[in-house]
């Protein structure tokens, strides 16, 4: 089922870099972003982090959570989160369930070599559960957060 703005988010249910178990429910009442990246310590997915990280406060402040979703373990999040000082949680989709609900497991192309793959993407849900914003195709990763923030400011 692909995520379609003005419906209900999927549920999930994944472990984070928290030690904890996330669901969807756990959110309600606020704003959620969920970016899906593909891999961890990797040049694009580092700039896209980072900068939502810089943003962090502001996105709090803002009453919105932000959760990063990756098909990486939580040993490798750990990693990445010491390495880059990242203050949000990162979700571990190792079986690519939540990757596929949200439209974000598919066909890729890279380098005209077609592959199956996390595609970078990101989904802004309301405090009632319902998709906001769906950006499919995160083309510019280190631009992409900033984008992101300029829609919620626009709301």
């Amino acid at each position: 089922m692909p995520v379609i703005e003005g419906q209900k988010a999927p549920d999930f249910k994944l472990q984070g870099s928290d030690g904890q178990e996330h669901r969807l429910a756990d959110y309600a009442g606020k704003k959620l972003i969920i970016y899906f990246y593909p891999k961890d310590n990797t040049s694009g997915c580092t700039k896209e982090s980072c900068a939502f990280g810089s943003m962090y406060d502001e996105l709090l402040a803002m009453d919105v959570n932000l959760l990063g979703v990756s098909k990486d373990s939580l040993k490798s999040h750990d990693r990445f989160i010491s390495k880059f000082n990242l203050p949000f949680t990162l979700l571990s989709d190792p079986d690519k369930i939540m990757l596929q609900d949200y439209s974000a497991w598919g066909e890729k192309k890279n380098y005209g070599k077609v592959t199956m793959g996390c595609i970078r993407s990101t989904v802004l849900i309301d405090s009632d559960g319902t998709v906001i914003k769906h950006w499919p195709l995160v083309r510019k990763a280190a631009d992409h957060p900033q984008q992101v923030l300029d829609f919620l400011k626009g709301l």
